[in-house]
């Protein structure tokens, strides 16, 4: 490899090397002063678990530290928290006082979203166990602002955190509050209906039906009585008058028609009698003069209405000697009209027990709905009690502040030296840049360019061997003309470097500005 001659190529190309270097040495010096100075404060926080056992009191915010970080995130980066945040800490009052124009809301809404940092661990954004444990950041112009600004957003997750919790719990509690409210109200009403239904066939209901059967029985047997009785007194009536048409005697029936001693009469005298014959051995209040006594009590009151019958009907004309079988008459009347009324009031009780007998079933499956529809009520209502009182402990616990929370463990403070730019490492990598674009033109320039330069390469193009070969002479002017093209374009390039500079941070954005922008999209 013949170095020297590749040497004088590039000392012959000097000019383009040396355009690209200070071009980009210039930009990398510009860059490393003209970039703000961005100083970083970090903070730290640190989810909780439950400080109650979840098998004792549970908490109803059941929400898991991802997602929650995720939502409080979202809240705290809104348009009106931003704007509110830079106005109460004047964030940006160093920019305006520097002479720049003042941003506008949506400009400072995206430049405080790109500056503020909040990291989320690996491991919890994967769903595998571990603390969590969340880094908060904010880049600022001075170390005082981006550590107000840090520890701002500490307050704002911290109490986006408790109110959100808070919130959720007073939800919880307020639904299942106006669920029993509201369900209450329900089996009131389900109550009211069975109790209204109740009350409107209370002769028909199914838990009554055994004993109405058994009422039924009980006066169907009662009618069968009666109509025995009728029966039995209608056919003493028929013997009686029958007798009284024959003028005969009666002794079956134990009446004689020539004496006015009624058969009542006549056994209250047989009892009498016995009576006083008992008194001289038994005492008045031997239990077997006591039953006579009773006995006889309600013979002397049949007597002497008998008695006063027969009286009555002495005074119309009649003829004594019939007065008592017309007495007896009499007493049949009365018996089979009262026997009559008794049948009449059976036979209605009977028609009344089977009417309420055949409604029945279709009362008992109106009242089963009712029941079923009472006890779902009951059950929904049952439930929803015990649910308020979970509701009513997780509301007490996310209250005392005892439930899953975010806590601080180490608040931002202000740092004494910043995060960025580092300008030595630009500007070196300006002249590096420059240094690497200058060889690449330069090389590009000689790989494309065709020609002969070397007593070798005509030996390589044409296969000839020369004796001797002479360089192309220039002359002065043309030196001269050469050396104005390359320099005054060095000049132009440099000019219209210079130009397009101020114009760009004159009329467009600083040039400050869009370093900022780029070394915020390159990180």
């Amino acid at each position: 490899m013949d170095i020297s001659f590749y040497f004088k190529l590039f000392l012959r190309r000097l000019h383009y090397f040396l355009i690209m270097v200070v071009l980009c040495s210039a930009a990398g010096l510009y860059l490393a002063r003209a970039l703000p100075t961005v100083f970083e404060a970090d903070a730290r926080l640190l989810v909780e678990n439950e400080q109650i056992p979840g098998d004792l009191a549970a908490s109803t915010v059941q929400i898991n530290a991802n997602e929650q970080l995720q939502i409080i995130r979202q809240r705290i980066l809104t348009r009106d928290i931003l704007i509110d945040m830079a106005n109460r800490l004047d964030i940006y009052s160093d920019a305006r006082r520097a002479g720049d124009a003042p941003l506008n809301a949506e400009e400072i809404v995206a430049d405080l979203r790109n500056r503020i940092r909040i990291d989320i661990p690996r491991a919890i954004r994967r769903g595998e166990s571990g603390a969590t444990i969340v880094s908060i950041g904010f880049q600022g112009p001075s170390g005082r602002i981006a550590a107000e600004v840090t520890n701002e957003m500490v307050n704002l997750v911290l109490a986006e955190d408790v109110t959100m919790r808070t919130r959720t719990a007073r939800q919880t509690l307020e639904f299942f509050e106006q669920q029993v409210e509201e369900l209450d109200r329900e089996l009131s009403e389900a109550a009211g209906e069975v109790l209204v239904f109740q009350e409107a066939n209370i002769a028909a209901l199914p838990d009554s039906l055994e004993f109405r059967r058994g009422q039924q029985v009980a006066a169907q047997e009662r009618l069968v009585l009666i109509e025995r009785q009728l029966a039995e007194i209608r056919d003493r009536e028929a013997r009686i008058r029958q007798i009284i048409a024959n003028n005969g005697s009666i002794g079956d029936l134990g009446v004689d028609l020539r004496s006015n001693e009624t058969p009542e009469a006549a056994r209250l005298r047989a009892l009498k009698e016995q009576r006083d014959s008992l008194l001289t051995v038994l005492s008045p209040e031997n239990p077997r003069m006591r039953l006579l006594d009773q006995q006889i009590a309600p013979l002397e009151e049949v007597v002497a209405s008998q008695q006063q019958l027969a009286s009555e009907t002495g005074d119309d004309g009649n003829t004594e000697i019939l007065s008592p079988i017309e007495m007896q008459l009499l007493d049949m009347q009365g018996q089979l009209a009262f026997y009559e009324d008794q049948r009449t009031l059976v036979q209605d009780e009977i028609a009344a027990l089977t009417r309420s007998i055949a409604q029945t079933p279709a009362n008992a499956v109106v009242l089963a709905a009712l029941e079923r529809k009472r006890a779902s009520i009951e059950r929904r209502y049952e439930t929803a009690v015990v649910n308020l009182a979970k509701a009513e402990t997780g509301d007490t616990i996310e209250g005392l502040s005892k439930g899953q929370k975010i806590t601080i463990i180490e608040p931002a403070i202000a740092p004494r030296a910043p995060s960025s730019p580092n300008r030595p490492l630009i500007a070196a990598a300006g002249v590096g840049a420059g240094i690497f674009l200058g060889v690449a033109i330069v090389v590009l320039l000689e790989f494309f360019r065709a020609g002969i330069r070397r007593p070798v390469d005509l030996t390589k193009g044409l296969g000839i061997t020369p004796f001797a070969t002479l360089p192309y002479m220039l002359s002065r002017k043309e030196i001269l003309r050469r050396r104005l093209f390359v320099w005054g374009g060095f000049v132009g390039v440099l000019a219209a470097v210079a130009i397009s500079v101020w114009l760009v941070d004159r009329y467009y954005m600083p040039i400050d500005r869009i370093a900022e922008l780029i070394q915020q999209r390159l990180r």
